[in-house]
């Protein structure tokens, strides 16, 4: 039989890569029910009616209630989540932070409009519901009207395939898209997220981010083995060694983050400014994100003027988007851009950089994030 995921948890508090939340440990039941339920059924075949519906509508008893997680930042939703969605053992199942999801609808909407179709959302819901049994969502949020005006209508088509919604948010469903533009078309919603999923608080007094301590470095230099060993122990601490990919869908191309962990993500100065990212992908990346680790930033000269500039654009769009920044370098701020085209700009840059190493600096909780239109 498989390991439960209380036993899982449990086994991770006795290593000591989890610390004992009671509030945590209460939402685990919950999981172990859908988990359950999910790898008892046998993965629906869909009816024998053809056309865009066939195969949508399903009895209410063979689909499990989902899970709506909501809570302040830092209290573990995300770490929870992916226990469990790694231990369920279905065919079927995606992972996907809410902002690259909407950003892959979008692109898909733009293909159906171009194509003619009468009615984009049914054709979109479709498709994504194709073979899909589990989607697990992290950071839902709310904020931008095109999102509101289609997300119900999507996750209705979803449901009635019978997919399961797990998800997480900083924000309690009421307030989704609150005091938003027409709010009024959105309420129905909300209702279906409280009919079709469970919605629980996860009410833990400890946020989990102060893993990074108050008034200690976050940015280590010179880029040496210890600086590395620094941000390997703390970026541990943060996603507590349990990592995947993130992939954002930016203007019908995937940029991805090596390894995150909820709304944090790790990657290398390489990663992000060695290669022909732009504008439009740092703000995705912004947009996604509460907290980047970036790693192995070199000096900065006219030898490598063009990973410069993506640097600064990188640095901006952070700092716009109030993302808390951890990061290992050659040199501090004002010593990373000396000589050679653009060096006399850096200074704007580097202030920046000294007031992100701020340890108030970061994004308010249940602030929403940048949604940018690609």
């Amino acid at each position: 039989m498989a390991q439960q995921l209380q036993d899982i948890y449990e086994s991770r508090v006795a290593e000591g890569t989890l610390a004992p939340d009671a509030a945590q440990r209460a939402v685990l039941p919950v999981l172990e029910d859908i988990r359950r339920h999910l790898e008892s059924a046998p993965a629906r075949r869909g009816n024998r009616k053809g056309g865009l519906l066939g195969g949508l509508f399903h009895r209410p008893e063979d689909v499990p209630r989902g899970l709506y997680l909501w809570g302040g930042v830092g209290r573990g939703k995300s770490m929870l989540m992916d226990m469990f969605f790694a231990q369920t053992d279905i065919g079927g199942k995606r992972r996907v932070h809410f902002h690259a999801f909407m950003q892959d609808v979008h692109a898909r909407l733009a293909t159906a409009r171009a194509q003619g179709l009468e009615d984009p959302i049914a054709q979109v819901g479709a498709d994504l519901a194709k073979g899909l049994r589990l989607l697990a969502f992290d950071e839902v949020q709310i904020s931008d009207i095109a999102d509101a005006m289609i997300v119900g209508r999507l996750f209705e088509r979803l449901f009635n395939a019978g997919v399961v919604i797990v998800a997480t948010s900083n924000r309690r469903p009421d307030d989704l898209y609150k005091n938003g533009l027409n709010r009024g078309l959105f309420l129905p919603f909300i209702q279906m997220i409280k009919a079709r999923m469970v919605v629980h608080e996860l009410a833990s007094p400890t946020d989990f981010r102060s893993q990074i301590p108050a008034g200690g470095p976050v940015w280590f230099c010179p880029n040496d083995k210890r600086a590395c060993q620094r941000i390997d122990a703390l970026w541990h601490k943060l996603a507590g060694g349990h990592t995947a990919p993130m992939s954002l869908r930016v203007q019908g191309r995937e940029v991805t983050l090596p390894q995150a962990h909820g709304a944090m993500a790790r990657a290398t100065f390489y990663d992000l400014c060695g290669t022909p990212l732009g504008p439009a992908d740092y703000l995705a990346i912004a947009g996604a994100l509460w907290l980047l680790v970036l790693t192995d930033i070199p000096t900065l000269s006219r030898d490598n003027f063009n990973e410069a500039k993506r640097f600064v654009t990188l640095i901006d769009t952070l700092y716009e988007a109030r993302v808390r920044l951890i990061a290992s370098a050659a040199a501090p701020p004002d010593l990373l851009y000396l000589e050679g085209e653009g060096s006399f700009e850096f200074e704007r840059t580097a202030s920046r950089l000294h007031e992100m190493m701020g340890s108030n600096w970061g994004r308010a909780a249940g602030a929403p994030p940048i949604t940018p239109r690609s």
